[in-house]
């Protein structure tokens, strides 16, 4: 059982009197915490309910990471991969702070937050793609924005900002409806300017990026994501695996786990084809094996979350798998008198990579919806 976080409404002074809205959160949080008192005292709570104590080292390496990353922001707000990407870039390191606990209101990366989140409003354009259709892979930025997003609006306290993601969100949700192929899939740019190309990574990100919208409570049409999974169906080869495109490309195992990724956040658990797709990741992703297939950090990016819902002990040797490896190729940094660290492997960049091992690396927290069993 999670326990949401509670805060209450900043008041005028420390003086000033209690409003309606004071009171009702106050007991709201009082009442939570009697009945978590009163389950834990009575023997209900589960062994998992307790939270996991977490290595120190792995702990000094989480802080040190988000603080590389929060000395890489730029002015406007956004970061980038070698000066590209920047609304893809711009989410996932929002994503890392939003795992720590942060929002845009509270915690240590409060102000990282919300100059990221003013940086990808201010990039929202007329037609609802958020980021710059220069950019030749502009669905990855969109579909990692409307993630990035639709987290900050379920904490998001401030109601202009509040309107101004609703507005942004709508019409991302629109623009990514029609940007959807005639096949059910996603490619680098929309369908009408990709003459309808299709590939499964980026047909991923629509689809959590979809599903993090529906959940902080925004419609999603439902035959947007019917034909999304009908098109991972599509895809998915005898052998489990899921092939580059719905015109062929071979299986391949960083898509297949971000296939089954959206399968569990599509509610799709008891999928037919989901236990084969298990087999094929099972058998094609050691965390601890040379990365013979590529993308590696990609690929782990995904199937940590499918791990971490598939919980117990399973969960707990791939997580610690995967926290050894990634504790080998850290590279520790000084700026200053302040140890950083950094993680610099792969083709895309730095800023990407450590904010995916940040994500992994935090998934224990269960600080965002979208990452929760």
């Amino acid at each position: 059982m999670f326990w949401k976080r509670t805060r209450l409404p900043p008041a005028q002074s420390p003086h000033a009197p209690l409003t309606l809205a004071h009171k009702n959160s106050l007991f709201r949080h009082t009442l939570g915490v009697v009945i978590a008192a009163v389950t834990f005292a009575c023997g209900l709570g589960s062994p998992s309910a307790v939270a996991r104590v977490e290595d120190p080292q792995v702990s000094e390496r989480i802080e040190q990471g988000l603080e590389w990353l929060a000395y890489q922001q730029e002015k406007l707000g956004h970061w980038a991969a070698q000066g590209r990407y920047p609304a893809a870039m711009t989410s996932l390191a929002g994503l890392a702070f939003l795992c720590e606990g942060s929002t845009t209101t509270q915690g240590k990366y409060s102000e990282n937050l919300r100059r990221a989140v003013d940086f990808l409003v201010r990039r929202s354009q007329e037609n609802g793609l958020i980021g710059d259709t220069g950019d030749d892979r502009y669905t990855y930025g969109h579909g990692f924005a409307m993630l990035f997003l639709s987290q900050i609006l379920g904490e998001e306290e401030d109601f202009e900002r509040r309107e101004d993601l609703l507005q942004v969100l709508n019409k991302a949700i629109l623009f990514t409806g029609q940007a959807q192929t005639e096949a059910g899939g996603w490619g680098y740019v929309s369908a009408k300017d990709g003459n309808g190309f299709d590939e499964g990574s980026t047909t991923i990100t629509q689809v959590q990026g979809l599903r993090g919208c529906r959940n902080a409570g925004i419609a999603v049409p439902k035959e947007i994501i019917d034909k999304a999974i009908a098109y991972i169906h599509r895809c998915t080869t005898d052998e489990g695996g899921v092939q580059y495109s719905s015109k062929g490309g071979g299986p391949r195992p960083a898509i297949t786990a971000a296939a089954i990724a959206c399968l569990f956040e599509a509610g799709q658990y008891d999928d037919q084809q989901v236990p084969r797709m298990l087999e094929y990741c099972a058998k094609n992703l050691k965390p601890d094996e040379h990365d013979g297939f590529g993308h590696w950090h990609y690929a782990h990016f995904y199937y940590s979350q499918v791990e971490y819902r598939q919980g117990g002990e399973e969960w707990e040797a791939y997580r610690d798998a995967v926290t050894r490896r990634l504790l080998r190729e850290v590279e520790l940094l000084k700026i200053g008198d302040e140890s950083v660290a950094v993680w610099k492997q792969g083709m895309v960049g730095p800023v990407y990579t450590t904010a995916l091992n940040l994500i992994m690396l935090q998934l224990d927290k269960a600080s965002l919806p979208i990452y929760q069993r």
